[in-house]
């Protein structure tokens, strides 16, 4: 089996994109604290200096620079950079003044479509648990436009700590790349943009894991949630993904993070575009253990989730499952032992507190 997509080495558009990234970041970095595009410590974050984003500027850059070189000009792929300029737009104008979040909900909302309509990127069928369900063309407009808007704000939300989002996003390409190798997929464009998001996001990891030089801010953040899940959608067009199951998988922390806070924050009565300070990464903060470590935590559990899905791929579910089934009781006990859900050991706390 050959290492190729489109006449193109796949280690070569990785080093390519990798090399730009490392480039490109210190200098996204410098215009970052040339224009103020600072992130300014307060009580809900961890770093104590201030910090320059537009990290996601380098991100993009290094993906444009190895799409002229490896890439092809179709409709699918301008209305992919259409979508894609509109989230950096919003995102550097969020990096440098904050942008109110229904603003950004409605760009995220118009790149979105431009992808669907313009781009005719969308869920024709899902098949989830073998379970095959075809979809009237508006309902998929629909649908595909809130798979986009999800994702890209699961990855937008986890965003809290050096390296989580980036290293997270480098799982999902790296596996779907493994993916498409497997089942010898690796023609289709969601592969040479796995590729090149790869190899510009690993560049910028080097300056972001902890302790970070710069941050990815939302400008990277939206930029990355967003070609994942046109990635995840296009997959589906060329049946790199044959099944729904593989993408939530190797998104699972994301989504479940997402999916708590939204929950905790109903249970609260508080606007679940609020931030806190009890995301799952908080948790383990909370927990006593280091940034860096916190950080390997999350990547080991993302890496098992991916593990997963590439077993099912295999043919191989009953590893699959036994292995899902642990991460999920996993998953149970964080929340149960945590305050990502419900306060109860801030409560505990008080109480103590309360009787001294």
């Amino acid at each position: 089996m050959n290492l190729l997509v489109n006449d193109h080495n796949v280690l070569a558009i990785i080093l390519v994109t990798f090399i730009s990234s490392l480039i490109v970041v210190p200098i996204a970095k410098v215009v970052a604290i040339h224009i103020n595009a600072m992130d300014e410590p307060n009580e809900r974050k961890i770093h104590k200096v201030p910090m320059p984003r537009l990290g996601g500027l380098g991100i993009y850059i290094s993906f444009l620079f190895g799409y002229i070189l490896y890439g092809d000009i179709t409709t699918q792929m301008i209305s992919i950079l259409i979508g894609s300029f509109l989230l950096l737009l919003i995102g550097i104008i969020d990096d440098i003044n904050s942008v109110k979040a229904r603003y950004k909900l409605l760009v995220q909302t118009v790149a979105a479509l431009i992808v669907v309509i313009y781009g005719q990127i969308y869920f024709t069928e899902i098949t989830i648990f073998g379970l095959c369900i075809t979809f009237p063309k508006i309902i998929a407009y629909i649908l595909s436009t809130f798979f986009i808007v999800a994702i890209t704000n699961a990855i937008n939300l986890i965003d809290g700590l050096d390296g989580l989002a980036g290293g997270i996003s480098s799982i999902y390409f790296l596996t779907i790349a493994i993916i498409a190798f497997i089942l010898n997929r690796l023609g289709g464009l969601d592969i040479i943009l796995c590729l090149l998001m790869l190899g510009s996001t690993l560049g910028f990891l080097v300056y972001n894991f902890p302790p970070a030089k710069i941050f990815m801010g939302d400008s990277g953040s939206l930029f990355l949630g967003f070609m994942i899940s046109v990635i995840a959608l296009l997959g589906f067009k060329v049946t790199t993904i044959t099944s729904l199951f593989i993408p939530i998988l190797v998104l699972s922390i994301p989504i479940f993070d997402t999916l708590l806070a939204i929950l905790r924050r109903f249970i609260k009565g508080q606007n679940i575009g609020r931030a806190d300070k009890e995301h799952f990464h908080h948790q383990l903060l909370k927990m006593r253990y280091s940034p860096k470590a916190s950080i390997l935590i999350i990547y080991a559990i993302d890496l098992l989730f991916a593990t997963v899905s590439i077993f099912f791929v295999l043919g191989d579910n009953q590893i699959a499952i036994i292995i899902y089934a642990v991460l999920m009781i996993l998953l149970l006990f964080i929340v149960l032992k945590t305050d990502i859900l419900f306060n109860h050991r801030q409560k505990k706390r008080n109480k103590k507190h309360a009787k001294k």
